[in-house]
């Protein structure tokens, strides 16, 4: 148990059970640090929650203080900085318990995707995740969750039976679909604006295996493979999910040869059925390219990672999105001019992608949720730049304004809430709703935090009327 001053603001976290650090202790710099080192937190008080009790206990002391809070787990949505108030952090609840009959998984509010995929696979069993397992399985999915299967399954939110939840006064919940079922709706696709969530319950998928990796073409053949790509995703089945990259990867060890430090292509894809008949599908857009590189195989679900090659190692980034109502060759044009072969040597954004949507992430959920603007997009836009200096920073913020500017025409004008990238005004962070969603989640707002407790990053104002700090 933690020791603390016996100060008036502090002493009810006295029983916290993990460390509770202010800017002088040790130890306070790296609880802030998160995934994300473009952002530095800098909270007046850090809870490092071990479980359930010290996420109650903290939530009633900021209530009972009109502390402002924020939440982190490993930090890979950190996208704008926490100046001050309380920061929990829930990186040591990391329990994972796997219901081999049921098919469910119980996960904590800090385990990562990783840890749920090791626990699932024994059972023959694997979940939603999406392009890095290093990312937390709960906040990824209260942002809805897109995933590398999605296409085949829908959104990670689609899957969950519960959530236990700590609202802005301290209250623990089980939301479910029968069990406050408007928070519950607002935490499936409406990130963190009504609570602290603690742990959920989802369904697990029988893929224990998949193909998957990435079909690599030299750089300067991007608007081949763009075309092919975009026309052969038209033809395949829905259980088919794929994404097309332009890459510009530095010459980093964590890269394999012979794609370190190259110009390419790519289209990556995953395909949980068959692997022969996978391979039968994937054949006509092999013999269309001039394929490099293939690194398209069988292999655990565990190894997800290998097909989008994610960073695994912190780094200071800036990403961003958009969701496309469609992608004509006009849009295909405008995509390359900003960031393909044409674009200046000293391009800022190592990646750039098209992801292809439709099929399963267009389909109603069971239960109704947040995600309405994200199931009407055909393709997801996401980049992604790396900046280490303030020189980088704008070079990557220019280019993000030109891409998102030359595809704003195909564009829905919505966003995803877990890429949308640095929040900006109220106006902004709605774009990942549509005004429909965006109203409902202000009321469920208005119900769960009236003063805006939750009041950093992607965060919405209650509703008009209501009182806000």
């Amino acid at each position: 148990m933690t020791s603390l001053d016996h100060t008036p603001d502090l002493f009810a976290l006295s029983t916290i059970h993990g460390p509770v650090l202010r800017p002088t202790d040790e130890g306070y710099e790296a609880e802030a640090r998160g995934f994300n080192l473009a952002v530095r937190h800098t909270p007046d008080v850090i809870v490092a929650a071990t479980g359930e009790d010290d996420v109650v206990t903290a939530m009633r002391w900021a209530a009972a203080t009109g502390t402002p809070v924020a939440v982190q787990s490993t930090g890979h949505g950190a996208n704008a900085a926490v100046p001050e108030g309380l920061l929990i952090t829930t990186s040591r609840m990391t329990e994972v318990t796997v219901d081999p009959r049921a098919r469910t998984a119980t996960i904590a509010a800090g385990a990562k995707w990783r840890h749920v995929l090791e626990a699932a696979l024994p059972h023959g069993l694997s979940a939603l995740t999406g392009t890095s397992t290093d990312v937390g399985a709960v906040g990824y999915t209260v942002g809805g969750g897109l995933p590398v299967l999605g296409r085949a399954y829908g959104y990670a939110a689609d899957l969950v039976r519960s959530f236990r939840v700590v609202t802005a006064d301290g209250t623990l919940h089980t939301a479910s679909a029968t069990e406050d079922p408007d928070l519950f709706w607002a935490l499936r696709g409406g990130k963190g604006n009504v609570g602290v969530v603690t742990g959920m319950t989802t369904d697990l998928i029988p893929v224990p295996r998949l193909l998957g990796g990435g079909i690599h073409c030299a750089g300067e053949h991007a608007g081949h493979l763009l075309a092919t790509w975009t026309a052969w995703t038209q033809t395949v089945p829905d259980e088919m999910c794929s994404a097309f990259h332009v890459l510009r990867l530095p010459p980093v060890p964590e890269i394999p040869e012979p794609l370190r430090g190259g110009f390419w292509s790519r289209v990556a894809v995953a395909w949980p059925g068959d692997p022969a008949r996978g391979e039968e599908i994937l054949a006509p857009l092999r013999a269309s390219v001039p394929v490099e590189v293939d690194t398209v195989a069988e292999m655990p679900s565990t190894a997800v990672d290998f097909i989008h090659m994610e960073p695994q190692d912190p780094l200071p980034a800036r990403e961003s999105c958009a969701l496309l109502r469609d992608l004509p060759p006009a849009a295909q044009d405008a995509f390359l001019r900003a960031c393909g072969p044409a674009a200046p040597p000293d391009y800022p954004l190592p990646q750039v992608g098209l992801r292809h949507m439709g099929a399963a992430l267009a389909r109603p959920p069971a239960h109704e949720d947040a995600l309405s603007a994200a199931r009407a997009a055909t393709h997801f836009l996401e980049a992604v730049g790396v900046v280490p200096t303030p020189e980088a920073a704008t070079a990557t913020e220019a280019a993000l304004a030109t891409l998102h500017g030359a595809m704003t025409p195909y564009a829905t004008g919505h966003t995803m809430v877990n890429i949308h990238g640095r929040p900006g005004d109220a106006e902004d962070r709605a774009r990942a709703w549509t005004p429909e969603t965006y109203a409902r989640l202000r009321r469920a707002k208005s119900a769960h935090d009236p003063a805006n407790l939750l009041r950093f990053g992607h965060a919405v104002p209650p509703a008009p009327g209501q009182p806000t700090a």
